[in-house]
């Protein structure tokens, strides 16, 4: 998110017409942004900082404030997780939030303007938080990335924001924002260059995979889950790379780094030992199983409208209405997108 803003100066009265026209020209220029993402125009007077409650929080799960974060996103049920680092240098889950909205399906983001939120691995550092967006705090995924890019993937500003409002974003309520905001800067104002991204369709079971067997995306799926499996296993962040039109993951590449992540994977080893490489793939194997199982194919996609919202911020708009709800979510009360469609979410977070 980006600011737009006219730059005042003691001579204003001076520039006469020149000023409405900046400022057309602003107001112009920001809207295009604003159709293009999650981009923010309006400011707040201060970062939300750390509370003692989540700091004592932080203290009984065994980590502190200062500790490496890592960020898992999970459309389906509408939550977002919060891991911290542990004294070993493991990661734990610290806490769990519901999300207010996210938009378009199931599926990877492939085009700008199609409401989808990104599913895949990010990382994000400091230079892509931004505390003056007009949905309150914000952080950028970093969509494209490297690998979106090279398929030829388009969009820009892909959130993760405040209030309940999305084109694209994760939209988390100014509240549920403003805790994951300070959690995550204060890690990297501690020393930690990056923090990892992990944004899937669902928990990424065997049974939900089946669940949604004969999905065009299962390939992309299913390789998002060997991630999902290798930090599940190890509780470490997986390293991520892109060769072959795909993510790999743990993987110690001759000759550095794959450069085109369209081309070729060249030779590699394996940074797992061989135990943790027979658990992942004893994963696989339990997925190849379930899909050719004869577990039934979920019908929920024959509800779909748009995107998903947690049962909890659900029944508040059941009960409250979108303009009420609107003012109880976020202190910009902006509006519940297609609120409609949240109420059929065919998701229901469980």
């Amino acid at each position: 998110m980006f600011r737009s803003a006219l730059l005042r100066s003691p001579h204003a009265a001076a520039a006469g017409t020149l000023l409405p026209a900046l400022r057309r020209l602003t107001a112009v220029a920001a809207l295009g942004l604003v159709l293009s993402g999650c981009l923010a125009l309006e400011d707040v007077a201060q970062a939300p900082q750390l509370s003692s409650q989540v700091k004592a929080q932080m203290a009984a799960k065994g980590t502190t404030p200062e500790s490496p974060v890592l960020v898992r996103i999970f459309k389906q049920e509408s939550e977002l997780e919060i891991w911290k680092a542990d004294k070993s240098g493991n990661f734990a889950l610290f806490k769990t939030y519901p999300m207010c909205r996210w938009s378009g399906k199931l599926g990877p983001k492939t085009k700008i303007g199609d409401r989808q939120a990104p599913e895949g691995f990010y990382s994000v550092s400091a230079g892509q938080l931004n505390p003056k967006s007009q949905y309150y705090v914000s952080f950028n995924l970093g969509y494209p990335n490297r690998l979106e890019q090279a398929l030829g993937y388009t969009g820009e500003a892909l959130m993760v924001h405040g209030a309940c409002s999305s084109s694209g974003c994760y939209a988390m309520t100014d509240k549920g924002v403003g805790e994951i905001y300070a959690i995550v800067a204060r890690a990297l104002e501690s020393g930690q260059k990056s923090f990892q991204v992990q944004a899937y369709p669902f928990r990424m079971t065997a049974a939900n995979l089946a669940a949604h067997r004969g999905d065009p995306n299962m390939p992309f799926w299913r390789t998002l889950k060997e991630g999902y499996d290798a930090f599940s296993i190890t509780r470490r962040p997986p390293k991520v790379s892109a060769c072959g039109g795909r993510y790999v993951f743990n993987k110690d590449f001759a000759g550095g780094e794959p450069e085109n992540p369209v081309a070729a994977c060249p030779p590699a080893t394996d940074l797992l030992d061989a135990t943790l490489t027979a658990r992942l793939q004893a994963e696989e194997s339990k997925v190849d199983t379930a899909l050719a199982g004869g577990l039934p194919v979920s019908s929920s996609m024959s509800a779909y409208v748009d995107g998903g919202m947690h049962k909890s911020f659900r029944a508040i708009l059941q009960q409250a209405g979108p303009k009420t709800m609107a003012a109880k979510v976020s202190g910009t009360k902006y509006p519940v997108s297609r609120p409609e469609a949240a109420l059929a979410d065919p998701f229901p977070g469980e």
